[in-house]
């Protein structure tokens, strides 16, 4: 194994011009660390694939390997994605996308010392919810708000403020998993909040709460069925219902929303939800609700309710666990300046996506499908580019059984190179994830922003005459 007696020393490499340009820009100890193990791994290659290599061919060979590697370890793997899969609030994509003004004020914010925690007036501490919570009362219609870092904590300081030790009633048929295995039963578990289970999963009537309650009772919990349905044979109890139940007994009704409606979206054709603004109105006494999803905005948990429930909340030790930062803050804050100017489905793309009509849907598509024909569409393996009709998708866990009618551009392919285009597209550079449907891939111009169609015709290019 004389090959193994030329694998130059840890400083030897370290001294080589390359090595040196490369700290430049990359700290010692992490070049150091990775050549270690750049150099155990090439000891353990050449000992296993027997070959014989110079000093200078196994020096060359590190530092390639070791360039490779530190490009690999220091570069962000958090990447821009073009979705062309119709899917607006995608989950794995990172559902809302913030809408300009917001990106804005964001990137103002971030990068300076900002008013988070001081009353410019007096010079003295203030409160970061400030900042948020008179635009949430003034579009809701609640007395007071609190913002935490997603929905599942709101919930849970929700259960923990104002039933800790004490039971909740809520129906089995709203025994929902929001997505990653997060139950509410587990959630209301960690808030040390006692669950009681009423009705059946697909009839619950007021009998059954009246039945359940008694002095241990701490509150009324309706959760929204955002992600699922219960259609057929069914009875469910009316959050007014509950609100005046909660009235006669003296016990508080909390709403969770789940996705959350801040506009009535039956105006642009999509079935009609509960809007937070309505749910205040029946009678729920706290509402919970994320930023993330149908409102538009950065992931966040929204209460909204009573002022003495919320105030409660407040002086939680968890609300300080659970709470926003300034970049949560701006990008809500000025999400919900959009709606308080009374266009929000012109300036908020989540809102857009929606709400926008079939026929601008077709002339994107169209457009696309000449950019792709002109690009590749003479080229095997492609056999045909055409427009198609198609269901998009809300997602994000709302609106689970509507589809969304909307246009694509479908691309077919020869037998058995489906899949490599597909991964192609996803491991570029931007990445691309797209619809497959049979042997083609489909391309939803729903979920395109402007600059996507000339860079999905660029990367289809190159993935196809390459």
């Amino acid at each position: 194994m004389n090959t193994l007696r030329n694998i130059p020393a840890i400083d030897e490499i370290l001294l080589d011009p390359r090595v040196k340009k490369i700290e430049e820009s990359v700290s010692r100890e992490l070049v150091v660390k990775k050549l270690r193990e750049v150099v155990e791994n090439t000891r353990t290659m050449l000992r296993n694939d027997n070959v014989s290599l110079s000093r200078l061919e196994i020096t060359d060979m590190v530092v390639t390997k070791l360039q490779q590697e530190l490009n690999r370890v220091t570069k962000p793997t958090l990447n821009k994605v073009i979705n062309a899969t119709g899917v607006v609030l995608h989950t794995n994509l990172g559902r809302a996308l913030l809408a300009p003004p917001a990106v804005q004020y964001l990137t103002e914010i971030a990068g300076a010392y900002v008013n988070l925690e001081i009353d410019l007036d007096t010079g003295e501490r203030g409160s970061r919810y400030v900042h948020v919570e008179d635009l949430l009362i003034n579009i809701t219609g609640a007395e007071a708000a609190l913002v935490v870092n997603n929905n599942a904590a709101a919930v849970l300081l929700v259960l923990n403020t104002m039933a800790n030790g004490r039971d909740v009633i809520v129906s089995r048929g709203q025994l929902v998993e929001i997505g990653g295995s997060f139950r509410i039963p587990e959630v209301m578990k960690a808030s040390g909040a006692r669950l009681v289970e009423v009705g059946t999963t697909n009839k619950t009537y007021l009998r059954d709460y009246e039945e359940a309650i008694d002095e241990n009772t701490a509150l009324l919990l309706t959760v929204h069925p955002s992600n699922y349905r219960i259609l057929g044979f069914t009875s469910e109890v009316t959050l007014e219902e509950l609100a005046e139940l909660g009235r006669k007994t003296g016990l508080p009704v909390v709403q969770d929303l789940g996705s959350g409606v801040l506009c009535d979206l039956k105006e642009w054709g999509l079935p009609g939800e509960p809007t937070v603004k309505e749910c205040i109105a029946r009678g729920a006494d706290v509402v919970t609700f994320s930023g993330d999803k149908l409102l538009g905005g950065p992931q966040a948990g929204i209460i909204v309710g009573k002022r003495q429930h919320v105030e409660a909340m407040k002086r939680n030790q968890l609300t300080r666990a659970l709470r926003v930062d300034k970049l949560t803050i701006a990008a809500l804050e000025a999400t919900l300046v959009e709606y308080l100017a009374g266009k929000p489905n012109r300036t908020i793309p989540t809102l857009q996506m929606l709400t926008v009509d079939e026929d601008t849907l077709h002339d994107r598509a169209q457009r696309l499908c000449g950019i792709l024909t002109e690009s590749i569409g003479a080229t095997s393996p492609v056999k045909t580019i055409q427009v198609v009709r198609t269901e998009d998708r809300v997602g994000g866990g709302a609106y689970p059984t509507h589809g969304l009618p909307g246009f694509a551009v479908e691309v077919t392919f020869e037998d058995g190179v489906l899949t490599n285009i597909a991964r192609a597209l996803r491991l570029g550079e931007p990445a691309i994830l797209t619809r497959l449907r049979d042997n083609a891939m489909l391309f939803s111009v729903r979920t395109l922003l402007e600059g996507d169609y000339d860079l999905i015709a660029t990367r289809m290019r190159e993935i196809v005459k390459g």
